[in-house]
Parts: structure tokens; sequence; C-alpha cells
């Protein structure tokens, strides 16, 4: 090798790095959550990603040109010499319409992420020239679309090898792009990253491997980082006082804003929850800064609704204060008929943080007389409670604690709450005409005061529903080693690409 080469390929190392769950899809049509999101940074490219650091911008990746020419149309223009693996050949436009318009065509659970894209139409002149078209102007484009999950761009070739429709890949890519391939997958235990020897842009990968551990719990992660098994880690705000009192050897300690939403939901076409008034005695009875001070130690404030401080449509304060109030839950207990015979359950993860929240909100209940089963769920059996696709089970669920992560657009938030997400991520299986109609008008919305009206709307339904109770946006602490050099979202959420030996 060149000297220059060789000299990098020996200070490369391995990297250890905490996740909060284990990947479910690394198919960008399809994927589950957040950590699928973070592994197919590494896998695939995008024309823009996410740019590390403390505001949220976007840079340009595959593309070497991307301009929106008017409300519905966005041209780009790929890089030349951007190669597939496994001998896939070069990235051209067509591999971005394929990649694109294949999250609509196989009804992807996703899909929402990408609006209304119509099509993609090449360039007849240029193949690495095309132009994405909408069919009305949406405002998340370029901060979810291009960014986040559907925009990563595939080997049409690869993918129709694997799947003959070009459907559901699973777990296993056929063809990489990025920096770095998966060369092992055990669940529950790590995902393995290795170096692709075939990338051929110009970002060079930090680390010869990097190996993701899940764990249910952080506190897990805390103690394991201790030990000296991971370089990085997310940590929980109730260690976050001793931890910047008395930090570990060698390590850094660096506090974020979280975009992440808590919230107890409740199964509206569970029998017993049917009952409105029962629901809204249930969310009066919760008292968010007792819960807060248990799980978080007082390290994390209550939430209005969905949307985090900041970002368009966060609302000044809920309907339902954070205390809460016990004369007007037991009023409303009474006109439900009184307390339920038999105890209701509450599902949780199986995590320290989740567990004290069930654990309160029993003791809180049990104030109006409603008592409360706490079911401690792992991660495999949690995420699936309410899918329809998993069965009848979600039948029989009915409180949940739950915690999604968003971006920095309001949509993010919203769109799995729309009717057509009832039985996928929509566990409680709210269904308002109005609300679905509010969340397409605020996605064309251009006036930020219009559009912020209607996501303070749609918040308003949601706990008029009787079916959630927020609890917080809680916040976002991480720990690394000193010899590592991060790149996180302004949410803390890890960019691999950007790790590299400090």
């Amino acid at each position: 090798m060149p000297l220059a080469s060789a000299l990098y390929a020996q200070s490369g190392s391995v990297l250890h790095a905490y996740s909060s769950a284990d990947i479910k899809k690394l198919d960008p049509a399809f994927y589950q959550n957040s950590v699928d999101i973070d592994v197919m940074n590494c896998l695939y490219s995008k024309l823009a990603s996410y740019k590390p650091g403390r505001e949220w911008d976007i840079e340009l990746e595959a593309a070497e040109e991307l301009e929106q020419i008017d409300d519905t149309h966005i041209r780009f223009k790929l890089k030349p010499g951007i190669m597939f693996s496994g001998g896939y050949g070069e990235m051209t436009a067509e591999d971005v319409k394929f990649s694109f318009e294949r999250v609509l065509e196989h009804d992807s659970p996703v899909k929402s992420d990408w609006g209304p894209l119509q099509s993609v139409e090449l360039d007849p002149e240029d193949k690495y020239a095309g132009t994405i078209v909408l069919e009305k102007a949406f405002q998340p484009l370029w901060s979810i679309s291009i960014p986040y999950g559907v925009g990563f761009i595939l080997s049409k070739k690869a993918v129709m090898e694997a799947t003959g429709d070009g459907g559901d890949f699973g777990i296993t890519p056929s063809a990489v792009s990025g920096p770095y391939m998966l060369e092992e997958w055990k669940p529950n235990q790590y995902t393995k990253l290795v170096r692709n020897p075939e990338y051929t842009g110009d970002l060079k990968p930090g680390y010869d491997e990097i190996r993701i551990m899940p764990m249910d719990d952080e506190k897990v992660a805390e103690r394991a980082y201790e030990a000296g098994d991971l370089d990085y880690t997310q940590l929980t705000l109730s260690s976050l006082a001793n931890y910047k009192a008395n930090p570990p050897a060698n390590t850094t300690i660096e506090e974020y804003p979280s975009l992440y939403y808590v919230w107890v939901g409740m199964n509206l076409e569970n029998d017993t929850l049917k009952n409105e008034n029962l629901r809204k005695a249930i969310q009066y009875a919760i008292n968010v800064p007792q819960i807060l001070d248990a799980a978080y130690f007082g390290e994390a404030a209550p939430s209005t609704g969905l949307i985090a401080p900041g970002l368009i449509g966060h609302r000044a304060q809920s309907i339902v204060p954070p205390e809460g109030n016990l004369d007007t839950a037991r009023a409303y207990l009474e006109k439900a008929g009184g307390a339920p015979s038999q105890p209701i359950t509450i599902d949780t993860l199986n995590a320290t943080t989740w567990k004290t929240i069930a654990e309160v909100i029993q003791a809180q209940l049990g104030q109006i007389g409603i008592q409360v089963q706490v079911n401690v769920q792992d991660t495999g059996s949690f995420y699936t409670l309410g899918m329809e696709s998993e069965g009848d089970r979600w039948k029989d669920m009915q409180l949940v604690i739950n915690r999604f992560s968003m971006l920095p657009d309001p949509f993010y938030a919203t769109s799995w709450f729309t009717t057509e997400q009832v039985g996928v991520w929509n566990w409680e299986r709210f269904s308002n005409p109005e609300f679905d109609r509010l969340h397409q008008a605020a996605l064309s919305e251009a006036d930020a005061e219009k559009r912020a009206a209607m996501y303070h709307e749609m918040q308003d339904m949601m706990e008029e529903s009787g079916a959630y109770r927020f609890l917080t946006h809680e916040g976002s602490p991480v720990m690394f080693r000193d010899d590592v050099e991060t790149a996180l979202r302004p949410d803390a959420r890890p960019l691999y690409l950007g790790f590299k030996p400090a």
C-alpha cells in the first residue's frame, strides 16, 4: 500500500458502543427503530445526511448537487464512482429512483417519511441525475425524508436478486456502498461492523470495527462502561449528578437536549378502557413530577405533549396539569361507575427507569382505588405489544409506558398517531378524522405560526381523548473515553461514521 494508506490502516481499532435496543431491520423501507438507522448510516449512502454538531443541519453525501427547484421538484446529481459491494456496480440515478419509489410500492410502514412523494424522474442525458417529484409541498423533506431512514440508496440489482419483487430483505444487505459492512449479528448480543474493503468514497472510517451492544437497561450499560466493556454510552438522568461529581478515569461527559417523548398510553379498544371517564380518572391520578423525581432524580422536566421545546408546535402547557388532581380523578372514577373489579395492567420495558415509572403509577392509581398489575417485558416482546401483525395480543394490552424518538420536525411525532397507524405504531388505537386532516394540512403549510397552531390542536385532541398522559422529553447525557472523538446529532444520537480515535 502507499505509505499514507499503510499508516492509516495501522491506526485503526475497535469501538464498543451501547445501544438501547437491538437492530430489527436493515432495510430502509421497513426499519423499526433508531438503532436500525444508526447502523444503516454506516452501510448505505444518502443524497445528504445530518451534520454532527449542536445545530440541526445537513450536508451533501452521495449527491454533488441537490437543489429545490420549486415546491414539488428537487433536482439531484450523484457523485460519480460510488460503488456497491459484491460486484453490483456503480450507483446511478436509477438506484435512487428504485430506492425511493419502493417505499410506496411495497406499502412500507414508514412510507409517511416520504409524504407526498410521487416519483423520481431520470435525466435521459445524465445517468447520475434526476428529479424528486412531489404531489404537493412537503415541509419535512429536508429534515426527515432525505437525511433519515427512507433516504438511503440501495442497489436495485442487488435487492431484486435477493427478493424477486424488490420487497423487504430483512436484516441482511446484499450490497452496501458505505464505509462499513455488516460482518456479524448475534441477536441481543452485538452487531459487528467492519471496514468495507470495496468502499470508494472520501470518508475514512475511524475504526477497523464497530461493535454495537444492545442493553435493555442503561444502568447495565453504565456498569459495563465502568468495567471497561464500552467506549461510549448514554447515561441515565438518575446517574448524571453522581457521574459529573465523580467521573470514571479518562472520561468525558456531555449533556444534550432530547427529542424523545415518554408517555402513558391507554388502549381505546380494550373492553375495560373503552370507558372515557375511567381513562380521564387515570390521567388526573398520575402525578408527573412525582414520577420524574423517582425515575430521573429530578433531572427531567414534565412535557406538555409530543413536541419538544424549541420545535414548531410545542405547547406552552398541557390540558391536564403535571401534578394531576386526585379530587378530579375521583370524580371521573365515580362517573365511570367505580374502579374495575380486576387489576388493570401496565406494560413496560425491563429497565430500571421504566419499571420505576410503572411502580409509581401503580401507587398513584392505588390512591383512587384502581389496582394495577405491572407487566415487565423484554425488548423482543415489548415492541410487538400493539401490532396487529403479531396476532391478538393488542386486545389485552391496557396501559403501556412508551418512548418514541423524533426528528427536528413535528411531523415525525404526529405521524405515528394517525388512523393508518392503528395496529402498527398507534397502540392506543386513537383515530380522529380531524387529527388526520390537520396532520396532512400541516405538512405543506409554509406559515410557521399557522403550522404551529395545527400541531397545538392535534396534541389537544390526543389528550382530550383520555388515551394519553404525557410525561417527559428526558435529556441526553453521554459518556465516552477521552481517546474517542465522537460525532453526535444535536440530540446526542450517534453518527458512527464520524467517530474516530482522538
